[in-house]
């Protein structure tokens, strides 16, 4: 019995508890209680709703208009307020104006909010950034380096000596290393909000990227 009611919904469960209770006549609601863990108002809530026909033609396990109200409905200048913390951290490209980034994570947004006195969650942030069209982007290698006409010699002595080694009878530990980009520490820590795609010659760290 207690297994099947924690496997019902919200709704279902205090009219399950409520059948139970009445069925047990006096005493009922009480030992439903302790039967269910549940709260003493639920079932007196199931209770009045088996009694009211309307009831059970409900869709919604809960009534509309419950619960908190929405931040954009609190704070009238909600977004005023988040365009102006994010324009204060904000550059641009010298070669294109519609290419901007931040460098602001999304606590550090809600933070500074707070502080103008918009007191919103890290959640309410990440609806502000869809709404405004930034989305989190990641930095992808689409321009190669160069070409080198020596460039598979060092694969072709990699190849021989690995080839010797084995018939030495000795093991091979194959290790792919790179060496650090002088980009990578200006971007590794950043976030970044861009309309055109991030070019770079090296893979660097995820960022907040605008898009029209």
């Amino acid at each position: 019995m207690q297994q099947f009611y924690h496997s019902l919904s919200e709704k279902d469960r205090r009219r399950y508890a409520a059948i139970e209770a009445r069925k047990l006549g006096h005493g009922g609601i009480q030992y439903v209680c302790r039967l269910f863990e549940c709260n003493y108002r639920t079932i007196t809530h199931g209770l009045r709703e088996l009694d009211d026909e309307h009831a059970f033609y409900q869709g919604n396990i809960r009534r509309s208009g419950g619960g908190r109200p929405s931040a954009f409905a609190t704070y009238e200048n909600l977004d005023t307020i988040f365009l102006q913390v994010v324009d204060a951290h904000t550059a641009g490209s010298p070669m294109d104006e519609t290419v901007k980034w931040t460098n602001m994570t999304r606590q550090a947004i809600a933070d500074a909010m707070r502080a103008a006195g918009v007191a919103i969650s890290v959640t309410v942030v990440d609806q502000l950034l869809k709404k405004h069209h930034f989305r989190r982007r990641k930095a992808v290698k689409t321009r190669a380096t160069g070409t080198n006409d020596q460039r598979a010699a060092q694969f072709e002595n990699i190849a021989t000596i690995r080839a010797k080694t084995i018939a030495d009878g000795n093991p091979v530990l194959s290790m792919d290393g790179k060496q650090k980009s002088s980009v990578a520490p200006a971007t590794a820590q950043g976030h970044c909000s861009r309309k055109q795609r991030l070019r770079s010659t090296t893979t660097i760290s995820q960022h907040w990227r605008k898009v029209a």
